[in-house]
């Protein structure tokens, strides 16, 4: 019989539906259920796609025995940690303090019944002894008679962690101000992890580090080892293993140093992030292989993640038919079954088939031979290759797709594919990012306040500080790709509702809500981490629409988060490279530049001042018919022919009515002359 998730929308949950594990969601039910019984509780917190949560589930949570015994000994919760970040911050922050190691998925957390504080906590344990681990039962039977043995040890070592979370939101002290130092360190650090043979950073498993090579790619144009750094990262990763070569798409990560073989989950924050930055890395270098990898990228998106209505689904998972690669990889009996004799002989060369396989010693996860190849390279024969090879992969038992819409996602998102429409000039990225846009203001926004999750008609869960940041910063992309009043106006409210009910009056922003389910501990999300900070991100929509709106406000709560970050930046900067970002807003105030006109003309100025890249300049163009306007650009008055306001920071030229003009003042590529 199925037990309490039944009736959840998580795909994660639902795949624990029928455990004989007496599983609750996280509620009120389930948390009486502990104060009632006087029971701990096994908290294991987890996501659809995630291969040692479906291993655990195999090998503990489908066992009749291992069941019966958590059932005994605890009141079991399952948590999925994309729709209740909240609970996974704090439980892999309070594992991270219990163990002194890195937490991860699935996490296994002990709590006290009456307070929820954890008492003990791990990852993945075995249903056997190995990997010098206990098996699970032994953890569970362990675990239940230290807690009734040892209450008072743990109501002291308890009070002892939550001290230790709550040092973690504590304001900057008066002495840290922000300079280029922290920059600078981040800078150098990342450099000194660089893997200059490789790219990326450190040894495996290797991850892409968006944020890192985003702040990187901000300094690229006049740092040649910054440029350095990314460019041969981005080549390594669209070359290697971690891209999906007939499909699109990134991977999570590579397990090996040098990006051969992907763990092979694929998830929609990753694929958003490297969307736009390989978008940014073309319009800098002018490289074939960066655009074709964020175009077969949106590709894929638009292909197999966008759902009915605009918005994206969140994962495809890393198993198939309950083996991970299944679905992606091929024998060599596959290529003489599938291939002509001159397909075979130029996949053969082209994907390296004449070498030893290079997935578990049978078979091959394909990627070119030479890593410099634009998506789509290799003349006619590699093409037909390529597409009976995907046909043929589109025939199998596909991954399981976590089919739920996550509010902060769809922003990441939207972001990157309204800064990809601009940078490849590809007009279809921008309208399916007005259509993400248009779904969530339409199922997930209600009474001034965002849901952070859909599924099957339900939108549920308050939305987090990600949520609202995320969405905010699509917004504004979105904007300076095609700019309609109503979503100036959403952007506003999502800023003035996270200053009403997320700001930290020490500066910056808690994760939750100042009405959320009361937890042990309040977070803020300082460090970029799958996302983009939500402080950082926060601070750079804010710092943007304080100067296209002349709101002192939002100009004040952006410098307040980034001093209210400094110690932890101060500690590890290259782990803050969101805050980095608004950090430099600090120092020097973009260039922002409003232009005024009717549709047509608008256009061709538009189009004549894209070319001139500029990373730090936001632009906006705006049309005659666009209404009454809020704050400052009431005053960026139409005249019924293109006119450009230019401003850096709060200095302001008089209008320019000269495209020719506009273009002198803005012909430098990377920085603007004039202002």
């Amino acid at each position: 019989m199925a037990n309490g998730l039944q009736h959840e929308t998580s795909p994660y949950l639902l795949q624990h539906k029928d455990n004989p594990v007496d599983w609750l969601p996280w509620g009120p039910e389930a948390l009486e259920r502990a104060r009632a019984t006087g029971k701990p509780i096994l908290l294991s917190i987890g996501y659809s796609a995630c291969h040692w949560c479906h291993v655990m589930a195999h090998e503990s949570f489908e066992d009749d025995e291992t069941a019966a015994l958590m059932n005994t000994l605890f009141v079991n919760i399952k948590v999925d940690r994309e729709e209740r970040p909240d609970l996974d911050r704090i439980y892999q922050s309070s594992q991270q303090l219990l163990t002194g190691r890195a937490g991860g998925w699935p996490l296994t957390a002990f709590l006290t019944p009456a307070e929820q504080w954890p008492f003990f906590a791990g990852t993945y344990f075995p249903p056997e002894p190995r990997y010098g681990m206990p098996s699970f039962r032994e953890v569970l039977t362990r675990v239940a008679e230290y807690f009734h043995r040892h209450r008072s040890e743990i109501a002291s070592n308890s009070w002892q962690l939550l001290d230790a979370l709550g040092r973690s939101t504590q304001p900057a002290p008066d002495r840290l101000v922000p300079n280029e130092g922290y920059r600078q360190t981040a800078r150098r650090r990342l450099g000194e992890s660089f893997d200059a043979a490789n790219g990326g950073f450190g040894g495996a498993p290797k991850f892409p580090h968006s944020a890192e090579l985003a702040l990187l790619l901000k300094l690229a144009p006049k740092d040649a080892g910054a440029m350095r750094v990314v460019t041969t990262t981005l080549t390594a990763m669209a070359g290697g293993g971690l891209f999906d070569h007939l499909g699109g798409g990134f991977f999570r990560y590579c397990v090996d140093a040098d990006w051969r073989i992907p763990h092979f989950e694929k998830m929609l924050y990753d694929n958003a992030a490297l969307l736009g930055l390989y978008a940014e890395a073309h319009a800098v270098t002018g490289d074939a292989l960066f655009a074709s990898a964020a175009e077969s990228t949106a590709a894929w998106l638009l292909r197999d993640m966008c759902a009915p209505g605009g918005a994206f689904y969140a994962t495809l998972d890393a198993d198939s038919e309950g083996e991970e690669g299944k679905y992606y990889t091929f024998v060599r009996e596959d290529f003489g079954n599938l291939l002509d004799p001159a397909e075979h002989e130029a996949a053969t060369i082209y994907f390296g088939l004449d070498g030893s396989p290079n997935f578990e010693g049978h078979a091959w996860h394909l990627q070119p031979r030479s890593r410099v190849l634009p998506f789509g390279a290799g003349g006619e024969a590699i093409e037909g290759a390529r597409t009976k090879l995907l046909a043929a992969r589109g025939r199998r038992i596909p991954p399981g797709r976590d089919d739920k819409i996550l509010t902060s996602w769809n922003g990441l998102l939207i972001a990157n594919l309204a800064r990809a429409a601009r940078r490849l000039d590809r007009p279809a990225l921008g309208e399916a990012a007005v259509a993400a846009l248009d779904f969530i203001r339409r199922e997930l926004w209600e009474n001034g306040r965002l849901k952070a999750t859909w599924k099957d008609g339900r939108a549920r869960f308050a939305g987090y500080l990600d949520d609202y940041a995320l969405l905010a910063a699509g917004l504004v992309e979105l904007m300076q790709w095609r700019f309609r009043a109503g979503d100036l106006r959403f952007a506003v409210e999502l800023a003035d509702a996270m200053l009403a009910h997320f700001a930290d009056p020490n500066g910056g922003f808690f994760f939750t809500a100042d009405d959320h389910e009361r937890l042990i501990h309040r977070p803020k999300s300082l460090a970029d981490e799958a996302l983009p900070s939500g402080n950082g991100t926060a601070a750079l929509v804010l710092d943007t629409l304080g100067h296209l709106l002349g709101e002192p406000r939002y100009l004040e709560a952006a410098a307040g988060t980034v001093r209210s970050a400094l110690v932890n930046v101060a500690h590890y900067p290259e782990a803050h490279s969101s805050i980095l970002r608004a950090l430099d807003r600090q120092l020097a105030p973009p260039t922002l530049l409003i232009v005024r006109g009717p549709g047509e003309e608008l256009g061709r100025w538009r189009q004549r001042v894209e070319n001139a890249y500029a990373p730090d300049r936001l632009c906006f163009f705006i049309p005659d018919d666009s209404g009454d306007l809020p704050g400052l650009l009431a005053t960026r008055a139409a005249t019924g022919s293109p006119v450009a306001y230019l401003c850096r920071g709060t200095s302001c030229e008089a209008p320019i009515e000269s495209l020719e003009t506009l273009m002198k003042k803005v012909s430098d590529p990377f920085t603007d002359k004039g202002v």
